[in-house]
């Protein structure tokens, strides 16, 4: 597992430099080689190229990063929708097919009738 190097928050000396925190470091197509066949590389991002990860392995065909960027902004507008829309009875993003196309079309739709009738009557 790797993390990005912060060089911006870099306030102290951890390393000397960065060459050699790269020479030591820096995940290479030779170190993945020896991985497992079905090894697979994601990175948070940003990456700083050459010294924490290079160009070859962001590049090859272990990298799945940009799939991980692609995935990650669905589940984040996701996450955004289930917090955003008041859906029905109270739970958050549990529109109905009939309230979804009732918007789509330009509509307005009653929202679903409680258990019960009209009449709210219920236990």
């Amino acid at each position: 597992m790797m993390l990005r190097v912060q060089r911006e928050r870099q306030q102290g000396n951890y390393f000397p430099d960065l060459d050699e925190y790269a020479r030591y470091f820096c995940l290479t197509e030779e170190v993945v080689s020896r991985a497992a066949d079905d090894v697979i590389i994601l990175h948070p991002g940003p990456m700083n190229r050459g010294i924490e990860i290079s160009s070859g392995v962001a590049d090859g065909p272990w990298s799945v990063m940009m799939d991980q960027v692609t995935n990650g902004v669905a589940l984040r507008m996701a996450v955004l929708y289930q917090l955003i829309v008041p859906g029905v009875d109270g739970i958050r993003g549990s529109e109905t097919d009939e309230a979804t196309a009732g918007r789509e079309s330009g509509d307005s739709v009653s929202p679903p009738r409680q258990a019960g009738g009209a009449s709210g009557g219920g236990a």
